[in-house]
């Protein structure tokens, strides 16, 4: 890091050595760098007055190739970006772990991240996010680096983002735009489609921009105007506006019909008394992975941010033969936008609907207990804290011992697995088949063989302990729900005696 209000002592001081073209993926993964100057010999997140205030160059971000051959072709697909970052709380650790994150989700988007600044404030400035004065320091780091937009590691204003784009002359988003972009790019089906879009007018309402009273219609007619007919009327804006509400309310009405869909295959599962198991975690932990080696399910998996949204279910079998649905939901990330929550509520339902949530947690990512906390609070708003939670910490194989050994004595309900190796799956099946609800009452029946639906769905809806197939019928003994043990009583043998 170096920083940019005294840049011939700093550069020397906070400089850090990295390989150059190092990845914004592979960043996610390492430790950050420690200064002996910065961190060596100083008592709590202590600096001087000019180091706190100062933007501070986070190192490593930038993505720029090294073959120059290759260059003009990423710039003529990639945009070129700065990223910026508020510290407000936490160590310095934590905010670049931060940027760094954010760099991987701009790289995800198609960006180029050319370079990454973190400002120590207590809060973000209410103008431009940054201060005006360390927004002209950006302005040169623009300048100096040829970059074409600034990303925030924050949701700004809209009177901020106007603010800061005036001072450093380029395009500037926040962290929430860039989120929903890639949802954008993601989503393939027709309801995920619906659910992004509505979210980003959502974002979009408060942050329109237009020409003012220039193109303002009169507020009415009538030959030579008249009282009450003089003045702005309804500017462009507002017509758009308008149009957005609109829009909104139609796409908010083909959401709920979509809803009433899912909400019928729901309700046909518990019919049948399927039990659900569904799939929770942090973006790129490996839920889809997950899922593929359990189930088969060929859904895409890509080692990217949001590389599948639309959530998919399986059915599936445990080692005792019970069957149940596997649920993959959208990966959550920090600081999820909550118009992206509001939308996708209907999808995350399937979450509170569940009797069992898979919570996936990447036991290699630096810090993998952030992940467990930011996806909790998701799973808070959608109302499923009463489901029964196994935490499955994921690519064991690549995860620190000492992390793995650390997560599983905090979590009691965990297990560590490698979906890319197979490791510890048949432990997981395990654990499943025994958090499971089970069908509640025990019964032996001899089913006529006329009947055989009935032993059909006691192999589907019940846990089979033993069959035998005598000259009268099938002798069931089984555990199943108390409809399907109603159906079954009249065929209870009568006791011998």
């Amino acid at each position: 890091m170096t920083s940019s209000s005294s840049p011939s002592q700093d550069t020397k001081r906070f400089a850090h050595t990295y390989p150059e073209g190092l990845r914004a993926d592979a960043l996610m993964e390492e430790d950050v760098a420690w200064s002996l100057d910065i961190d060596g010999e100083r008592d709590g997140d202590q600096f001087d007055r000019s180091e706190r205030a100062a933007l501070r160059r986070v190192a490593g971000l930038s993505t720029e190739l090294e073959d120059v051959t290759e260059v003009e072709y990423r710039q003529l697909r990639l945009e070129r970006v700065v990223l910026v970052g508020v510290w407000t709380s936490g160590t310095v650790q934590d905010a670049e772990n931060s940027l760094a994150e954010l760099a991987a989700l701009a790289e995800t988007a198609g960006a180029l991240v050319l370079d990454g600044v973190i400002q120590r404030r207590d809060k973000p400035d209410a103008a431009t996010y940054i201060g005006s004065g360390k927004a002209e320091e950006l302005r040169d780091v623009v300048l100096d680096t040829g970059a074409d937009t600034v990303i925030c590691d924050g949701e700004l204003s809209p009177g901020q983002l106007i603010h800061l784009e005036d001072v450093v002359k380029v395009k500037v988003i926040d962290r929430t735009a860039l989120i929903l972009d890639i949802f954008a790019q993601h989503a393939k089906s027709r309801e995920g489609k619906a659910q992004v879009a509505l979210a980003q007018m959502q974002y979009m309402l408060p942050r329109l921009r237009g020409w003012g009273q220039s193109l303002s219609r009169q507020m009415g007619g009538g030959k030579g105007g008249g009282l009450a007919t003089r003045g702005p009327g309804e500017t462009k804006i507002e017509t758009d506006r308008r149009r957005i509400r609109e829009k909104m309310a139609k796409m908010r009405r083909e959401i709920a019909e979509m809803k009433t869909g899912r909400e019928i295959k729901r309700q046909e599962r518990r019919r049948h008394k399927v039990p659900s198991v569904a799939i929770a975690g942090y973006t790129n932990a490996g839920k889809s992975s997950l899922l593929n080696r359990l189930t088969g399910a060929g859904v895409l998996v890509e080692n990217a941010l949001f590389a599948t949204l639309d959530p998919t279910v399986r059915r599936a079998e445990t080692p005792s033969g019970r069957l149940y649905t596997l649920a993959d939901t959208v990966g959550f990330v920090r600081h999820l936008p909550h118009h992206l929550v509001e939308a996708f509520r209907s999808t995350m339902e399937e979450v509170g609907d569940a009797d069992l949530i898979l919570h996936v947690v990447d036991g290699s990512h630096p810090v993998p207990e952030e992940q467990l906390a930011a996806v909790r609070e998701v799973i808070r708003d959608v109302g499923a804290t009463g489901v029964p939670e196994i935490v499955v910490i994921n690519k064991a194989d690549a995860a620190d011992p000492l992390t793995l050994q650390r997560l599983l004595r905090v979590e009691k309900r965990s297990i560590a697995v490698s979906a890319r190796t197979g490791r510890g799956m048949a432990e997981l099946l395990a654990l499943i088949d025994a958090e499971l609800p089970r069908p509640s009452v025990e019964i032996e029946a001899l089913v006529p063989y006329t009947h055989g639906k009935l032993v059909a769905r006691a192999h589907d809806e019940g846990e089979v302990i033993s069959e035998e197939h005598t000259a009268e019928g099938t002798l069931l003994k089984v555990r199943v729900h108390e409809e399907l043990a109603a159906e079954l009583t009249p065929y209870v043998p009568a006791p011998a005696g």
